[in-house]
């Protein structure tokens, strides 16, 4: 009996992978089932394998020359290649374990084969982002920007959760290859390369907003820009998950509330003041769903992330319930839309299903906007200004009406005199 307990505690030691002393929190994780299975193509990359999760899969593997394209043309520009690469490979050897760590999951690749992805992977990516901004020279025939389908789909793929690297890998990479001429950092190529992800409208970065964050991979850059700018302002909203929905566009019109499209940095910058909803204009195209979805997946799976990214979708959800919604926000340009109407409306619908909430940051805004709606005198003028007011044929019988009532008036005081 006491050596089938040796056994069998011996057996669970030696599955119990990670060492408890650990202080290091995964960051890079699989997307879970309950997730993905709402749209697993949003979740896989297209042709482009990043880190370990999809290493070596059979469909991506034709992309891996133009990695080692690109890392041939960064060591060329260096003085000695061969050096050059030494120097990244030893960097990125110190911090094999670290990065190791980064993965939800035991990555099995032995260190040679860890090292040589992360080192090819990560050059690649910083390269890229170089091009992209002008940093360095494009060679005319150069395979991602001499076709548009590429730059589409590492606009997909650099974006997915399961196809991460850790961002202090990048840095280093950045740093051991950096030439004399360049001029920006990787924080600012990278928020660069994904600018137009969300919106057509070019916001100015600011990156002094980044200075005391710790970034653990590009998908979490991406959503420290979504959320840094909004600072503190929807902090103490977010306290209870106990909401009432936001109406519909249409029926927020029709109690008087308008829409207005403002300038913002984040398209999470949603506020409603005197009966005016404000929220930045948002582009819906290609990348936008499998950027919505790893964004929300990446706030369920990674601890004590603020669920900033899914509080936005439920809160476009409720605002958009059929095309006649969707046409409101694009006439007030809040919603730019490329896409087939019909899919846009029921876009934001999937999105959050199964994602669960500790905590909504629009709690108080849907309570400002339903109490407005309650009103009467808002719902009474925009029922006289929808119907008398709409045409100008309306708007000159109305006035037409107002002269003759005035006239009659006056008509019957002089009468009485």
């Amino acid at each position: 009996m006491a050596g089938e307990i040796e056994s069998m505690a011996s057996n669970m030691r030696s599955k119990m992978r990670r060492d408890t002393k650990s202080s290091s929190t995964p960051c890079i994780f699989r997307i879970p089932s309950i997730l993905r299975r709402h749209n697993k193509e949003a979740y896989i990359p297209n042709a482009f394998s990043i880190g370990p999760f999809h290493h070596g899969e059979k469909h991506l593997e034709d992309r891996e020359m133009i990695k080692f394209d690109y890392l041939q043309g960064l060591l060329d520009r260096n003085g000695d290649p061969e050096a050059t690469l030494m120097k990244c490979i030893r960097e990125i050897t110190n911090y094999e374990t670290k990065a190791r760590e980064c993965y939800a999951e035991e990555i099995l690749m032995n260190k040679q084969a860890f090292i040589e992805m992360l080192v090819l992977d990560g050059c690649f990516i910083v390269e890229l982002f170089r091009k992209d901004a002008g940093e360095v020279r494009k060679s005319e025939n150069d395979p991602i920007f001499s076709t548009s389908c590429m730059l589409q789909f590492l606009h997909h793929d650099l974006i997915l959760l399961e196809n991460q690297i850790p961002w202090f890998v990048l840095e280093r990479l950045f740093w051991s290859t950096r030439g004399s001429s360049e001029t920006k950092s990787l924080l600012q190529l990278a928020l660069d390369f994904f600018d137009n992800i969300f919106s057509s409208e070019k916001s100015p970065i600011q990156l002094d907003l980044f200075a005391n964050q710790e970034i653990q991979h590009i998908l979490d850059l991406l959503r420290s820009s979504l959320v840094l700018p909004l600072g503190q302002q929807q902090d103490q909203e977010g306290s209870s998950i106990s909401w009432h929905p936001i109406p519909s566009a249409t029926s927020i019109k029709e109690s008087g509330i308008s829409f207005r499209k403002v300038r913002s940095p984040s398209i999470l910058d949603v506020k409603f003041r005197r009966g005016t909803l404000e929220m930045p204009s948002i582009l819906i195209q290609e990348t936008v769903e499998p950027a919505f979805r790893n964004l929300i997946s990446y706030e369920q799976c990674y601890p004590n992330c603020s669920p900033r990214v899914t509080c936005y979708a439920i809160l476009v959800d409720n605002l958009i319930n059929n095309e006649e919604d969707m046409e409101e926000l694009s006439k007030s340009g809040i919603l730019i839309n490329w896409l087939n109407p019909h899919d846009t409306t029921q876009f934001f619908k999937m999105l959050y299903h199964d994602a669960f909430l500790k905590e909504f940051h629009y709690q108080k805004l849907c309570w400002e906007v339903n109490e407005y709606q309650q009103k009467l005198w808002p719902k009474w003028r925009a029922f006289y200004t929808h119907n008398y007011f709409a045409k100008p044929w309306a708007i000159v019988s109305q006035i037409v009406a107002a002269i003759v009532i005035i006239l009659a008036f006056l008509r019957t005081i002089y009468s009485m005199k």
